[in-house]
């Protein structure tokens, strides 16, 4: 049987795992948390915790990585808040131990943030132009660990994530002079980032780079003001005169190769 070890057991982690789970993989899982330990135990994964640092690594990651045959290194840098991490130094502290383990595939979750913010019409093969640290360090991962002949990588770049607990609207609601009114959306649910990441293991789909975004794109006003009004939440309010600026990610390659179906399509 399939062993996998998920590197990060979060917002998307855990019910990513819980799916693997009940679709018959062994799964490893790690979180920084020790009181998170017995959640993950309780669903059916072996539980490790991994403390992943610029220049050091938890000693139970060789543990963590035993035995398994793929990777999914779910972490995304830290650099809100003020928080000036080295994003790209923690995967680098990391790969030795993927070298020296069974790992033969990885799966790194990245972001459309790689492209920086253009008015084009954005597919896997539009040139990376990060305009964010956080883009940034994500394209220099994505290449560190797709050159890396040991093991195979697919990068999986996904949208805005969304859920059921989980929508920018909240935090846009009832505010006021809101830029960018007329740039698309770019989201996924997390039902499909599940769904697709299950996929490219079934499909063995690997050594590939996929966008993943749902094929709605409604400007940021539209949407937004009408998904306040569903909520029943104060309505945001956009700027009447703004500069278009935003990107439309196109998803048309994991729509070919996976034959995937999205299933919250119009979010």
């Amino acid at each position: 049987m399939t062993q996998i070890s998920i590197l990060g057991c979060g917002w998307l982690g855990l019910p990513l795992a819980k799916a693997l789970v009940q679709n018959r993989f062994n799964v490893k899982g790690s979180t920084t948390s020790i009181a998170k330990k017995s959640i993950l135990q309780s669903v059916g994964i072996e539980p490790f915790i991994i403390q992943l640092e610029e220049e050091k690594i938890s000693e139970s990651v060789a543990d963590f990585l035993a035995n398994s045959q793929i990777l999914i290194v779910n972490i995304p840098p830290k650099l809100r808040g003020g928080s000036t991490e080295n994003f790209v130094s923690k995967i680098a502290t990391l790969v030795p131990f993927i070298e020296k383990s069974t790992i033969e595939k990885v799966l790194f979750v990245s972001s459309t943030s790689v492209y920086g913010e253009n008015n084009e019409l954005v597919t896997e093969e539009t040139p990376l132009n990060p305009d964010s640290e956080g883009g940034r360090q994500l394209a220099i991962v994505e290449k560190l660990l797709q050159k890396n002949t040991y093991f195979e990588t697919t990068i999986l770049r996904f949208g805005g994530l969304i859920g059921e607990d989980r929508n920018p609207v909240r935090f846009l609601s009832g505010r006021e002079n809101i830029e960018n009114p007329d740039a698309p959306i770019n989201l996924i649910h997390q039902d499909d980032c599940i769904g697709i990441i299950e996929k490219i293991i079934a499909l063995n789909s690997w050594k590939e780079t996929y966008n993943a975004v749902a094929p709605f794109h409604p400007t940021r006003k539209e949407y937004y003001t009408q998904k306040a009004a569903d909520l029943n939440l104060a309505l945001p309010k956009f700027a009447a005169l703004n500069t278009i600026v935003g990107k439309t990610i196109l998803s048309e390659k994991l729509l070919q190769f996976l034959q995937y179906s999205f299933i919250k399509p119009m979010l």
